[in-house]
């Protein structure tokens, strides 16, 4: 006889999934389990306080301390902290991936061999010209510097740049890194969400193909194939979204402000001895 579904015990294995390559990312950068639970309570505060009000009622102290199993005096010290953001490093980011990804898909600045080498200084077609195009009234040289220290271009006798790789995927720099952590993680995360609590007809696109028997001498032809296939996609989405996206194209008409993109991820690894079997 087969035992009933467990909804908590799935959660729990869920949880303890998640939470592995967390702390291995954690512990590397020397955060201990005491900085960990201080991180954790201020995010289930937060969470109890702005998800979970009832409809036309203040949350209050006492609600959330149900809710979350804090003490009335954790929460409201909690909620007296703030949190930390890094909202520098999101701007940079942005600002940088969008200059990387018009040099890929705009025809001024790129060909059917790809991004073209750029002069930096000029008119239509420049470095220069690419930075004001797609990122605002930032300084071209900034936009550079940023580019260059993180290994995603590169500067060419003094006088060209030269893009390294065709997305802004930083080679260098934790914080960098560290902060696509954060968003990427949180937004795969929130669409798994959604799919739980909606219908078949309203979920979000979420799916993988994985196979767990693959001899190691395949794996390079696969990273090789999913990379250049994903690329492409990738900046296919990229051009429809360009289009839409008022920040590029100020003309584009419409109501509200969404945010709305695909992640397309690529993972790989040892199967435990025991399922090897």
């Amino acid at each position: 006889m087969s035992s009933t579904p467990n909804p908590n015990q799935a959660l729990t294995s869920a949880v303890l999934r998640i939470l592995r390559p967390l702390v291995r990312i954690l512990l590397r950068h020397g955060v201990s389990f005491g900085s960990f639970a201080d991180l954790a309570r201020a995010v289930f505060v937060d969470v109890a306080a702005q998800d979970f009000a009832i409809p036309g009622r203040k949350q209050s102290v006492s609600r959330i301390a149900v809710l979350t199993g804090l003490t009335r005096k954790d929460v409201a010290r909690l909620q007296g902290l703030g949190s930390p953001e890094d909202v520098l490093a999101e701007r940079r980011y942005n600002r940088a991936a969008r200059v990387v990804a018009g040099w890929v898909r705009d025809g001024r600045f790129s060909s059917e061999a790809g991004p073209r080498e750029l002069a930096f200084e000029g008119g239509s077609g420049s470095f220069s010209d690419l930075v004001r195009a797609y990122s605002g009234d930032v300084p071209p040289r900034a936009i550079l510097d940023e580019l260059q220290r993180v290994g995603v271009a590169e500067r060419i006798d003094g006088e060209c740049v030269r893009l390294c790789v065709r997305a802004f995927v930083p080679q260098t720099g934790d914080e960098d890194k560290l902060h696509i952590l954060g968003t990427d993680v949180a937004f795969l995360v929130s669409t798994i969400d959604h799919n739980l609590q909606c219908n078949h007809d309203a979920a979000r696109f979420q799916r993988k193909v994985s196979y767990d028997n693959l001899p190691t001498e395949v794996i390079p032809q696969f990273q090789a194939l999913s990379r250049a296939k994903a690329q492409a996609l990738i900046e296919e989405m990229d051009r429809w979204l360009s289009q839409h996206d008022r920040d590029i194209n100020p003309d584009v008409k419409g109501t509200g402000r969404k945010q709305a993109g695909l992640g397309i991820y690529y993972f790989e690894g040892d199967v435990p001895e025991e399922r090897s079997r």
